[in-house]
């Protein structure tokens, strides 16, 4: 039997702050509610929830 053994691509997705492409089976995937999101690594992970938390904060300041 003959098999074509091609190196496969990996999947490449784009981490949610700096954009960088990284293979999806490297990336960090915190599961949200409603989709996932790809981070190149912990440090734009990090940045991501800070700027996250900063959305939630503002939005639950009342208006004057």
């Amino acid at each position: 039997m003959t098999t074509d053994d091609k190196p496969v691509e990996p999947v490449l997705v784009p981490c949610e702050v700096c954009l960088k492409e990284v293979p999806a089976g490297e990336a960090t995937v915190p599961e949200a509610a409603e989709y996932f999101a790809y981070f190149c690594g912990l440090d734009c992970y990090e940045k991501w929830k800070r700027q996250d938390e900063s959305a939630g904060q503002l939005m639950e300041m009342p208006h004057p």
